[in-house]
């Protein structure tokens, strides 16, 4: 075998080991360099599916992360979030609060059209007008959920929470959230739930610390622990929200039996979760195409045939499951009637807010 000979049959083997290492390299190669959507979610508020049909369609990867309140988002948005996070679903009242912030971008609704399929009671809402920042993403009601075999001949009232002499032993949870438990306190006691000023909120604050004092307090719950707790048996009443509560009896009937929500009669939270894109996110055009996406007829309504929750998405309705129209997930007019927006509050008036809760929260 003469040396040119040879010279070329390395060539050859080395060209055939470079091409093998190369296809072997390539889909995982592809699949590093694919874009990479950050999500900032409540925990267990998507489907999986649709994720996957995202990624598939638009040849991305989906990264998500969980938070179970606002409070949690917000600060962990201010300690550098807004620069980690594409896509955050904050409840309306947040949204003035980014804004304000500066935590928050304008959408690019040219990149959104689908925004058309909004039912019109849900554009340009007093939290947001113009919808410039934000877009519904579901929405439903805040109540309370207690077991009827604990507590007799209960109310349609925030009396069951508040009043001692209703529930003087049972262990009981309220909700982690300043502005509203301050609504449940101020609509209890007369004042409404939108109720506003300092003179208001300091009463409302007196009662929560009262409420808290009792020996059967069992603390403060985000998200859904609280439902969890009921059906375990360490509570016998807790704050919640109408969505989840369905949920929870959906999947587990026999541990939910016993279990009942109300929307109290004095009045009490109506909320729209929305989807935002903050300020610094490092893919806000892949963010858009994912919130037209999730605005979709078919994906709005898959949301909420999973989630149990009512959809802002007027396209959406003809797939909806038909338990969803009615209570608990989708309010009777009656109910409506009593169900309010958290106010929105800013400036000095937030930070005498935060200052009362966080006295509260100490003592």
């Amino acid at each position: 075998m003469s040396k040119k000979r040879g010279s070329w049959c390395w060539a050859l083997l080395w060209a055939g080991l470079v091409g093998l290492s190369l296809v072997g390299a390539g889909p995982a190669a592809a699949a590093e360099s694919r874009p990479t959507l950050h999500l900032f979610n409540w925990a267990d508020y998507m489907d999986p599916a649709v994720i996957t049909a995202f990624e598939k369609q638009y040849h991305v990867k989906v990264v998500r992360n969980f938070y179970n309140s606002n409070p949690e988002m917000f600060a962990k948005l201010q300690a550098g979030g807004d620069r980690q996070y594409d896509v955050v679903f904050p409840s309306n009242y947040y949204v003035p609060r980014m804004i304000d912030a500066g935590l928050v971008q304008p959408l690019d609704h040219v990149r959104i059209p689908n925004l058309d399929n909004l039912k019109p009671k849900f554009r340009n809402p007093a939290y947001d007008p113009q919808d410039r920042y934000s877009v519904p993403y579901q929405w439903g009601d805040t109540g309370l959920a207690y077991d009827t075999r604990k507590i007799k001949n209960a109310p349609q009232s925030w009396a069951i929470l508040f009043d001692a002499t209703r529930n003087p032993n049972q262990p009981f949870a309220m909700r982690d959230d300043a502005q509203m438990m301050l609504g449940a306190a101020c609509a209890y006691q007369g004042a409404g739930y939108r109720c506003t000023g300092r003179k208001h909120w300091t009463k409302a604050a007196k009662l929560l610390l009262a409420t808290k004092q009792r020996d059967n307090f069992n603390g403060f719950a985000a998200g859904t622990p609280v439902l969890q707790q009921l059906a375990r048996g360490t509570v016998a009443v807790g704050v919640t929200w109408n969505g989840d509560f369905y949920h929870y009896r959906r999947k587990d009937p026999k541990a939910f039996e016993h279990i009942k929500f109300i929307v109290p009669e004095e009045g009490s939270e109506l909320w729209v979760d929305t989807m935002v894109i903050p300020k610094q996110a490092p893919h806000p055009k892949l963010a858009a195409q994912f919130i037209n996406f999730v605005l979709r007829a078919d994906i709005g309504a898959q949301i909420s045939n999973r989630n149990d929750y009512a959809t802002p998405n007027a396209a959406a309705q003809p797939e909806l499951k038909v338990s969803l129209s009615g209570p608990p997930v989708t309010p009777t007019d009656a109910e409506l009637q009593r169900l309010y927006f958290t106010p929105i509050i800013a400036g000095d008036d937030l930070a005498f807010v935060n200052q009362l809760w966080g006295q509260l929260l100490s003592r």
